[in-house]
């Protein structure tokens, strides 16, 4: 609401929300890929046919995280950016 009072366009709006996000999620992918892959390669190595894990797995995955972080984020801050920003001053 404050930034919409001082003149940003929704756009603007929605792009500064969209990327704070996207970065949080792109920290966890980093974080989380490699305990990931070392827990599921220790796993893996106890059955009798062992295959290897390929990184296309964790691409895919990263992927549709961030696809599903960016219209979630995208879709409730063209909400929000979209409503009278006295409407949501007023509740603040």
């Amino acid at each position: 609401g404050v930034r919409k009072v001082m003149g940003a366009s929704v756009t603007q709006i929605v792009r500064m929300m969209s990327t704070e996000f996207i970065k949080l999620v792109l920290i966890s992918l980093l974080l989380s890929i490699p305990i990931a892959w070392y827990v599921m390669n220790q796993w893996l190595n106890g059955f009798a046919y062992r295959i290897e894990i390929d990184i296309l797995v964790f691409l895919i995955a990263g992927a549709s995280a961030i696809l599903i972080a960016l219209l979630t984020i995208s879709f409730e801050s063209l909400k929000a950016a979209s409503v009278n920003p006295i409407q949501s001053l007023r509740n603040e």
